[in-house]
């Protein structure tokens, strides 16, 4: 019986082996056209060739290696032949490598069809790729896009994870990872300016963005504000709105560690998230009223020095958080929340809730230091305003933030 399934499953395998070849050559086919001086490969081919390497991988490996050799070399030779004509290397090169994705097949079928159609897909959309990267991403997005990359795939990897500096209160990998992220969320409002303007892209990135980070996202928003000053208003909506974010992912943490908790937070969080809402609301139809002058589209998708500038005053901000948890010292909730809010108000939420499921506090008793983490945080925000977008963009959203704690507060205090 165990022979009968070993061979149906490496039957099985075959088959998604002959299916790779017949969805790749199949693209190829009908890419190379009727010309004389066509490609040489086409369906047949590109189907023997996955199935060259199924035969080979359950052979022997090496027989695999001199498959794939072999493959390279002829279509080496027949590029060369070619190369007057036909300059580009994409069916060569997907040629060996569909012998690959059918000596995958044998051993993981599913990721050797996920390549096949994510490598025919891109196949198949060579025109739209080739017109959006030459038309449409300018050479200042293209340099952005690469020092997101690096930052990202580079840097990251080689950046220590572990706490540094006074206090032992610095992770680096946590701080460049706001960099990365505020480098990000500006990518997206910049894209949100190219496809659906400013006045309504970025109050949406801005929502969105503000489940990641509402701090980044106010720091993305201000380096947008600063750059385009006819923006401001929209960046002052996208900055509120990713306020509005947290309000919901604060509700969603309680709903999801203790519910009565949440019950006892319930009108706080409403009149919070409705009042920043409304805020952010009329600053969104105020950009729609502004004079119908041609506002200047920017050229960068972010600046890195920004990042690092908001990156900067965060570590600023937790050493003086863990000097204030030192001096005074684990003893009173309120100021330990405080203390967490000034950099991350969910840490201190789900520290707070946890207290309340493990019956070390009732869930009313756990609404303060919630609410006081939420106003501390309000703090940090509106310091990354200021750095970030300057007066005029912070002038009109600290006055939203003050509206959205003051409305907080007022909802524990009327219920």
């Amino acid at each position: 019986m165990q022979n009968v399934l070993i061979d149906h499953s490496l039957w099985l395998n075959l088959a998604v082996s002959l299916g790779v070849g017949l969805l790749v050559g199949t693209e190829r086919e009908r890419s190379k056209g009727l010309d004389p001086d066509r490609s040489l490969a086409g369906i047949r081919t590109f189907t023997i060739a996955s199935l060259l390497g199924a035969v080979s991988t359950i052979v022997n490996f090496w027989l695999l290696v001199v498959s794939v050799i072999c493959v390279t070399v002829f279509a080496a030779i027949a590029y060369i032949e070619r190369v007057d004509k036909h300059p580009g290397l994409t069916t060569e090169i997907t040629l060996v490598f569909t012998v690959i994705l059918g000596g995958l097949a044998i051993s993981a079928p599913s990721l050797s069809a996920s390549l096949a159609v994510t490598a025919a897909i891109l196949l198949a959309a060579k025109e739209p790729i080739h017109g959006f990267v030459r038309g449409a991403v300018t050479k200042e997005e293209l340099n952005d896009f690469l020092i997101l990359a690096a930052a990202t795939l580079i840097v990251l990897p080689l950046v220590p994870n572990e706490f540094v500096g006074p206090f032992s209160a610095i992770n680096p990998r946590n701080l460049w990872l706001i960099v990365i992220l505020v480098m990000f969320i500006s990518a997206l409002g910049h894209l949100a300016l190219r496809l659906l303007g400013g006045r309504i892209g970025l109050p949406i990135v801005g929502l969105v963005s503000g489940f990641i980070s509402s701090i980044a996202t106010v720091g993305a928003m201000g380096e947008r504000a600063k750059e385009t000053p006819a923006l401001v208003e929209s960046a002052v909506a996208g900055a509120l709105l990713s306020c509005l974010s947290t309000i919901l992912q604060l509700t969603l943490l309680l709903a999801a560690i203790h519910h009565p908790t949440l019950q006892a937070m319930v009108m706080p969080l409403i009149f919070g998230g409705v009042s920043v809402a409304l805020y952010g609301l009329m600053m969104t139809l105020n950009s729609y009223h502004k004079n119908g002058a041609e506002m200047s589209k920017p050229t960068r998708s972010f600046s890195v020095k920004t990042a690092l500038i908001l990156a900067a005053v965060i570590a600023v901000v937790l050493v003086a958080s863990a000097a204030l948890s030192a001096w005074f010292g684990q003893a009173g909730l309120v100021v330990a929340s405080a203390v967490a809010g000034l950099a991350d108000v969910h840490a201190s939420t789900i520290s707070v809730a946890s207290l309340a499921v493990a019956g070390k506090l009732s869930p009313v008793n756990a609404v303060i230091p919630i609410l006081v983490a939420f106003s501390v945080n309000a703090i940090s925000k509106a310091v990354a305003a200021v750095v970030s977008g300057g007066n005029e963009f912070a002038s009109q959203l600290i006055p939203g933030l003050i509206i959205q704690v003051t409305a907080t507060w007022l909802g524990w205090w009327l219920f």
